[in-house]
């Protein structure tokens, strides 16, 4: 049992599948609308975080590609 590979994509999936359980669990919990209200906004929190971090990050500028003609 020791060649196992790590960090594949059922490795993801699981992770996947144990998200959508816990928010089945909140909804059962607390209420659709409320449940709604809460992952709409954990959307949005995300969607923004990701929308600062990739305005943020300084993109390469391009290098002037030298062509050479053969003879």
């Amino acid at each position: 049992m020791n060649c196992r590979r790590h960090g594949g994509k059922p490795t993801i999936a699981l992770w996947m599948l144990v998200a959508v359980a816990d928010i089945a669990l909140v909804v059962a919990a607390t209420g659709l609308l409320t449940a709604l209200l809460a992952v709409l906004v954990l959307a949005v929190v995300g969607g923004g975080f990701v929308a600062v971090r990739s305005l943020r990050r300084q993109r390469p500028e391009p290098v002037e590609a030298v062509v050479r003609r053969r003879a």
